[in-house]
């Protein structure tokens, strides 16, 4: 009888022992499950952005425009050009008189023309950005100094001065050409066909995808922006190796 009260007394005495050891069991689980879930959170969240940083990284270094790698093919017919329409090497350039980059690339091009001569022809599309607020009435009287045969001087004149854009500066720019002032000023008064020229062009930019000027597209490969003489030289010396032509010596442009 002694014995039943005693086992019974630590029966009763051990119970809430065991049931707060229960307890802090269960606690302590759910807080594992809890960290463990945290941690699976903090784990995808750092996957997201991982993934998030690789396609970042991913799309700095796919350049700008066009694919580099393509073929495309561009309008030239009615385009304001210079060399010879037989040349092997076509230059399109899409650019924008009030672009700094156009005007730091002109260098480069001029060294083209020295070193490739009658392999290379140049072809010139308007790409008048808008927030260059003088760019597009630059093109225009470029336009119409083209009507009387002064385009490329009168482009080069522009690209000479970029704070040389106003009405009164295109009239001076005009008038130092010695062109007729009186047609010169009444064309650009009825300048519908050459805006339609130039909203072509600008139309024809985008289809491209091209997000800036200046643009090229030598025998259609796409180069982007201001890019040194090098990069240049490097596709026209490959396109007139393909067509079995002599490649220009360094010493015999210097």
């Amino acid at each position: 009888m002694g014995n039943e009260k005693l086992n019974s007394t630590m029966r009763s005495n051990s119970a809430p022992r065991l049931d707060s050891v229960g307890i802090a069991t269960l606690v302590g689980v759910a807080m594992m499950v809890l960290i463990s879930l945290w941690n699976v959170w903090n784990l995808n969240r750092l996957s997201l952005r991982v993934v998030q940083i690789e396609n970042a990284m991913a799309r700095r270094t796919q350049p700008p425009g066009p694919d580099p790698n393509k073929i495309h093919t561009v309008a030239i017919a009615g385009a304001q050009a210079k060399g010879p329409e037989t040349a092997p090497i076509t230059i399109v350039e899409f650019s924008d008189f009030q672009c700094p980059f156009c005007r730091r690339v002109e260098p480069t091009l001029k060294q083209i023309e020295t070193t490739y001569k009658e392999h290379v022809r140049i072809v010139w599309k308007h790409l008048p950005l808008s927030f260059h607020k003088d760019a597009a009435g630059a093109a225009l009287a470029a336009e119409a100094a083209a009507k009387q045969g002064k385009f490329w001087e009168f482009h080069d004149r522009l690209f000479a001065d970029q704070t040389k854009l106003g009405s009164d500066d295109l009239k001076q720019h005009a008038k130092d050409l010695n062109l007729d002032m009186k047609r010169f000023e009444a064309d650009l008064q009825n300048s519908g066909e050459d805006q339609k020229k130039i909203d072509t062009d600008v139309a024809e930019a985008n289809a491209l995808g091209i997000q800036g000027t200046p643009g090229f597209f030598i025998n259609g490969r796409f180069i982007s922006g201001a890019q040194p003489y090098e990069v240049f030289a490097k596709i026209i010396d490959e396109e007139l190796t393909k067509r079995g032509l002599a490649v220009p010596s360094k010493s015999s442009t210097e």
